[in-house]
């Protein structure tokens, strides 16, 4: 006796046609209607994906916050550069007021100080926050 597969027993083989006598034109109907039935399942995952994708994004999008500064609004920038301070943890984590002399695309500033002072490199907008006097 020959050894099988227990896949084969739920998905029928060519192998096991020939055993079993049935019908070639019947096996290929078969064979046809679970091709048919993939695309089926392939959609359906599809949309699951698509459906998932959807309420990841809306949960990720609840988070983000809309920085809505412009020309000549007064800042404050976060010091994100490690400096050694004696304060430790008690040391400022915000530099400024500045103003923000342009806004570029992609979220880039060219930030001014309150004397005039251009600064040499531009500031993205995710470390400025609003200030108010």
């Amino acid at each position: 006796m020959e050894a099988v597969l227990p896949i084969e027993l739920e998905i029928p083989s060519l192998r096991i046609m020939a055993e079993s006598r049935i019908d070639e034109a019947e096996w290929q109907n078969a064979r046809f209607e679970e091709l048919m039935l993939f695309d089926e399942r392939r959609l359906k995952a599809l949309y699951h994906v698509q459906g998932y994708q959807r309420r990841i994004a809306r949960a990720f999008n609840k988070k983000v916050k809309s920085r809505d500064l412009q020309e000549g609004d007064m800042v404050l920038k976060e010091i994100r550069a490690p400096v050694f301070d004696p304060r430790g943890k008690f040391r400022p984590k915000w530099a400024g007021p500045y103003i923000i002399k342009k806004v570029l695309s992609g979220g880039a500033t060219q930030l001014i100080d309150l004397d005039g002072n251009k600064f040499s490199t531009l500031v993205n907008l995710d470390q400025l926050k609003r200030y108010y006097p």
